[in-house]
This record gives structure tokens, sequence and C-alpha cells, in this order.
């Protein structure tokens, strides 16, 4: 009977919607309260690693790889903020929530040991400067330049265009390639009728004619001699040091000055 009055009292079903209301709308503006901050906060970030670029306190590519973990960090914090107000504004009981959390935090802990493992390896190649976004690596199989370093994946976008996603636990070793100088290693045949001296020493002098001038060479190029005796031909070695990722490009105009230079001379190679 009472709960039968209760059903009926007009001022019951009043407080009911009232309350309800309210709640819909707290939920909206907590929802409203997340963009904006999102929007501010990421802005802020932006405008803080900013100036450390203008500054330049630090490379660019560590400035941008410090940004894009802060920002992972600020989302992270903002949705759990979110999500407490949001079962505030529902009734869910926080201290409880938090509690079980907990409870279910160290049931499932000894599955989430790839998840710990993940930002373990993570902090540390950071902490060490493994690698910045920007620089072109080698992790694995997987060869290309790294977009993000996360504390939990690392992205790295290979030269065919794929964004590979790479959990931290599954990199034991990293090539990078853009600390330093460089080497650039040109081999050439050159076939057994020829002269093996007077082809070192003409592509000695095609080396020292491609060094005039150019500012992707540090050291070199020199020829090295003869490095493996083939069936047909005999290789010689070319080698040279080079500014940081000029390597390739020194390679392959190599490869032509000496080309032209073989043709030029009727060298058979």
């Amino acid at each position: 009977m009472h709960i039968f009055e209760q059903w009926m009292n007009r001022q019951y079903w009043i407080n009911l919607f009232s309350s309800i209301g309210t709640g819909i709308i707290k939920l909206i503006l907590a929802v409203l309260f997340y963009f904006i901050a999102r929007a501010i906060g990421k802005r802020l970030i932006g405008r803080i690693f900013s100036k450390y670029l203008e500054k330049k306190t630090m490379t660019a590519g560590r400035v941008y790889t410090l940004e894009k973990l802060s920002l992972n960090i600020f989302s992270y914090a903002l949705m759990f903020i979110f999500l407490v107000i949001g079962f505030s504004i529902i009734g869910l009981p926080i201290a409880s929530l938090l509690a079980g959390a907990g409870v279910v935090g160290l049931a499932v802990g000894f599955g989430a040991q790839g998840l710990v493992s993940d930002i373990v390896t993570g902090f540390f190649i950071l902490l060490e400067k493994q690698m910045d976004v920007g620089e072109v690596v080698t992790i694995g199989n997987y060869n290309g330049v790294v977009e993000e370093v996360g504390l939990r994946t690392t992205q790295i976008r290979g030269f065919d265009g794929v964004l590979n996603f790479i959990p931290n636990r599954q990199i034991t070793s990293i090539s990078n390639y853009s600390r330093g100088n460089m080497r650039a290693l040109v081999d050439i045949g050159i076939s057994y009728k020829e002269d093996m001296d007077s082809a070192i020493k003409l592509l000695q002098e095609v080396c020292e004619h491609y060094a005039q001038n150019n500012e992707r060479i540090v050291e070199g190029p020199n020829v090295l001699g003869v490095q493996a005796l083939n069936s047909s031909d005999f290789t010689i070695r070319v080698i040279a040091q080079t500014k940081n990722g000029e390597q390739y490009a020194v390679e392959r105009e190599l490869r032509k000055a000496i080309k032209e230079a073989l043709d030029s001379r009727q060298v058979d190679h």
C-alpha cells in the first residue's frame, strides 16, 4: 500500500524528474568541462614546448617527443578526472569504487604484466634518449621514421607509408641512423681484363673530383682497395663519411659519377 501511494504521489514524480534533469545537466556540464579543459591543456602544452623549441635548449626531435608524451599523460589524467566526476554525478560511491578497483587491479595484476613491461621499457627508452621523433631507426623488422614515443607503444612510419605500432616490451634493440655522421659505401665490380692499379687510380680521381665543394661530405670519399675477388671480376670498395641522413644520396651520386668515368675511359665493368 505504501508503494502504491508513493507511485500516486505527484510530488514524488516531480522530485524524481527534477533529480534526473539535474543529473543530466550536470553530466552535460561535465562533458563540456572535459572538452574545454582538453583544448586548453593541449594549447598550453603546445605553447610551453614551443618556447623550448625557440630557446633551442633541446633538439627539435627531443621537444616533439616530450610534447607528445605530455599530451598522452594529460589526456589520461583528464579522462580519469572526468570519470570520477561522472560517477559522483550519477551517485556511485567513489571511495568504494576506488577500493574495488584496487582489489580488481590486484587480481588481474598477473595478467597485466605485458602492460607494466611496456611502461617500464618506454620509461627507460625516454630516460636514456635512445630515439626521438623524426629520427630514422630500425626496430626488429621495422625500419622508418619515429612519429611518436609513448610509455606503452612506439609509432614508426615505414618508408612505404605504413604506420607501425610497436609495444615497447617488444623493443629489444634499436639501430638509430640519426646520431652523428654516417658512412656511404659503394662497391664497384671491375673486369679481370682491366689493370687493377689503373682502375683504383681512376676511382680515386673520381672521388677527389666529387668531394670538391660538396657539403654532404665530411671525410673522403676514399678508395679502400680490392674488397673481393669474384668469378669474373674484382670488387673495389669506396667509402666516405657524410652528414647525417645524406649517406644514401652520396652513394647514388658516387655510383653515377663512377659509372660515367668508367664508360668514358672504356673500362670494362
